[in-house]
């Protein structure tokens, strides 16, 4: 884990003031950024999130999903957490504390849009930061490759028809061609330019023509999340001025659906019988959030001065620390969750 990726709640935060700075000394830039849409798609923001995700899905491997069979127990656990339980567990909390709890401490006009937002960053599994969380716990590299592939290959269908659901069913009026544009700019379009990237690197250099390319692409990626975010809080200083309060409020139902997804997938792991080293890495997937996609479809959506936009920045605020407890969780828990399992079961060779 890199000293950059480490501390990215302190560059979040750093971010938040600088942003909020500089939309109360030059807001005439801000709204300069705005204005430079085309159907609905704001090209500055576009080009930054595109920097964003494709490096992000130059790690994958489609061909890991020949891996699935392997430890099926471990992937129909994951599966059943990230599309049947974290989307619906998440716009549950989002009803109950946003949209209920704090109510009246929060902006009337931003409720559907702070419960929208939740719900879009709940809607898609974690890609790229699950491989450091899995090397954290010394979890099954084929496990988690192969998990993260069969995600995002489910996410190209599933992603679009579950936020759909889940804001109609919260009376969220539903932008259908713009949720659809969504899907197609920042998960079909990237998945195609990262697996052609991919492939022409390993055909001409190998593993370490690629690692060398992510290894530069890594340090722009996370810039250009910065840079996003810097735009968001701009456009959003004066709320934030103005009610301090929200993205504290906004981080409750974040951390308790990530504790409670995390523990589901641990348990029905331990149940399952699958190994620890599978177990690990599939509570932290079943947990976490691909929050470049949900910043971009919210920005989409609901538009740069969202609460939903908002919303999908708070997860990215309390990602590392929150992730991180839960590394520690596992890893603390090993000799408790190995003796609930057959003695095979506590083999693990990491290769």
């Amino acid at each position: 884990m890199s000293v950059f990726e480490r501390y990215l709640s302190l560059w979040v935060f750093l971010c938040i003031v600088v942003g909020i700075g500089l939309g109360y000394l030059v807001p005439g830039a801000f709204q300069l950024v705005a204005a430079a849409e085309i159907a609905k798609v704001n090209l500055p923001v576009a080009v930054l999130i595109w920097l964003m995700v494709i490096p992000m899905l130059l790690k994958i491997d489609f061909a890991a999903l020949t891996e699935v069979g392997r430890h099926w127990r471990g992937i129909g656990v994951t599966l059943f957490v990230n599309w049947a339980v974290k989307p619906f567990s998440m716009a549950l909390l989002g009803w109950l504390f946003i949209g209920w709890l704090f109510r009246d401490l929060l902006p009337a006009d931003q409720i559907d849009s702070y419960i929208a937002g939740l719900i879009i960053l709940a809607a898609a599994p974690c890609t790229a930061m699950v491989f450091v969380w899995s090397n954290l716990t010394r979890g099954e590299p084929h496990f988690t490759l192969s998990q993260v592939a069969l995600n995002d290959a489910i996410m190209v269908v599933a992603f679009a028809p579950i936020v759909a659901l889940l804001l109609g069913l919260s009376a969220i009026i539903v932008p259908w061609d713009t949720l659809l544009l969504s899907v197609v700019l920042y998960i079909i379009v990237p998945v195609i330019i990262a697996q052609l990237l991919r492939r022409r690197l390993l055909a001409t250099g190998g593993e370490a023509s690629l690692n060398r390319v992510l290894a530069k692409l890594g340090p722009v990626s996370l810039t250009a999340l910065l840079a996003t975010l810097v735009l968001l809080f701009g456009f959003q200083g004066d709320r934030i001025i103005a009610e301090p309060l929200v993205i504290a409020l906004l981080a409750v139902p974040i951390l308790i659906q990530v504790y409670f997804n995390s523990g589901l997938a641990y348990l029905l792991n331990r149940m399952a019988g699958e190994k620890h080293c599978v177990a690990g890495p599939s509570a932290l997937i079943g947990a976490s959030n691909f929050f470049e996609l949900a910043v971009a479809a919210a920005i989409s959506l609901f538009g740069l001065g969202s609460g939903a936009a908002l919303a999908t920045v708070v997860g990215v605020l309390i990602e590392v620390p929150v992730m991180l407890s839960v590394v520690w969780i596992v890893n603390g828990s090993k000799g408790w969750y190995e003796r609930g399992l057959p003695a095979a079961a506590r083999e693990e060779v990491r290769p």
